[in-house]
């Protein structure tokens, strides 16, 4: 978060001092909007950190309903449109995307609805009810358009059921039929252009292939050590988005290889200590929650490397606590904030039911494989 507050300043001072309506704010308007969004997110963080167990199983229905009605309302007289895409609500003093609470409300869903008694891998009912609610979410998210939004919930519902240990079966015959719909919807002109100058942009570098090959400069002329915070050349609307989806070419830029490569250690590191905290939890839902947050977040950085380094076509996915953007900021802290839950919470509660010769030491149980007592 410290280096996405540097680097959102860094990335919009310039822009906003130069823009009349921003002007009087010195470049400020920007980080001031960040850290006002930050104080809201590190609220629901320590809300949920302290949260027990049962009342966020409690809580997965009222999420998903808000999540589904904000995502409506985006339609609505609140709706805003940017970039011929309507995708935010206009929520006293900012902006709100949906889109983002909606993938934290599925990852609580389907926590609940694999750690059921009922749950059964094998019939195609337990399949089918997941994958339509996913489905339902991706057609309103397409009709936004945001298809980075409807692939990113995609990916994350069909990861935690195969962790949930859905039949294998079910999931290649999905994964069949979704290769012609994905086909169709790539035909798409805007979307058909992303493709082609993500396989190629020097083959148009002023048109499709602008935003890509700029942000390749921004991270080739960062060099090792880059050039120096401030210094970078393309935030002076070279770059497209830089404070937002591309934030990474612009840590790249100014801190170099090193600099970058440390803000994918950081997530590394998150990746790692959330799936560690999934390991040691002995309830089924408290395990896939861990999980799926773990996933959420992963595959959000993960995409956003590959975009920003051209290994995938451009999508507009912000990168996890860095990019400028309230939503993702705040969800993301809230999803932080059950991690930390569930990190301190003492999942060994059948530890003290166990008679005196059966109880491993406290440090051999907290990684014990074996049964998971609840």
């Amino acid at each position: 978060i410290i280096i996405g507050l540097i680097s959102v300043y860094s990335s919009t001072s310039v822009l906003a001092s130069v823009k009349a309506k921003y002007a009087d704010r010195g470049g400020m308007i920007y980080l001031q909007k960040q850290i006002f969004t930050l104080l809201i997110g590190f609220f629901l963080m320590i809300l949920f950190m302290f949260l027990s167990p049962e009342k966020l199983k409690k809580i997965v229905f009222p999420l998903l309903i808000i999540s589904f009605l904000l995502l409506i309302l985006v339609f609505s007289p609140l709706g805003v449109s940017a970039g011929g895409a309507r995708r935010w609500l206009r929520l006293w003093p900012s902006v709100f995307q949906p889109s983002e609470l909606v993938k934290l409300a599925m990852v609580f869903f389907l926590a609940w609805y694999m750690s059921r008694d009922s749950y059964n891998k094998e019939s195609i009912k337990n399949f089918i009810i997941p994958v339509c609610l996913m489905a339902i979410f991706q057609l309103i998210f397409l009709k936004q358009p945001d298809f980075g939004a409807a692939m990113t919930l995609g990916i994350i519902t069909f990861i935690m059921l195969f962790i949930g240990g859905m039949s294998l079966r079910f999931l290649g015959v999905t994964a069949l039929f979704a290769i012609p719909v994905l086909f169709y919807l790539a035909k798409e002109p805007y979307r058909w252009k992303r493709i082609t100058s993500f396989l190629d942009p020097w083959a148009d570098p002023q048109g499709s292939g602008f935003q890509l090959v700029q942000s390749l400069i921004a991270l080739g002329s960062g060099g090792l050590t880059g050039q120096g915070l401030g210094q970078g050349k393309q935030k002076l609307a070279f770059l497209p988005e830089i404070h937002t989806d591309f934030i990474f070419a612009h840590i790249g830029e100014e801190l170099g290889f090193i600099g970058a490569f440390a803000v994918v250690v950081l997530f590394f590191v998150i990746c790692m200590r959330g799936l560690s905290i999934a390991e040691k939890q002995y309830e089924p839902y408290n395990y896939f929650l861990a999980s799926g947050i773990t996933i959420m977040i992963s595959i959000q950085a993960l995409i956003n490397f590959a975009v920003v380094t051209g290994l995938a076509p451009t999508k507009g996915l912000p990168l996890p606590f860095i990019s400028y953007g309230g939503s993702s900021l705040v969800v993301n802290l809230m999803a932080v904030g059950v991690l930390l839950n569930l990190s301190r919470f003492k999942t060994d509660r059948g530890y003290a039911e166990l008679p005196k010769d059966e109880k491993p030491k406290l440090r051999a149980y907290r990684y014990y494989k074996g049964k998971r007592f609840s």
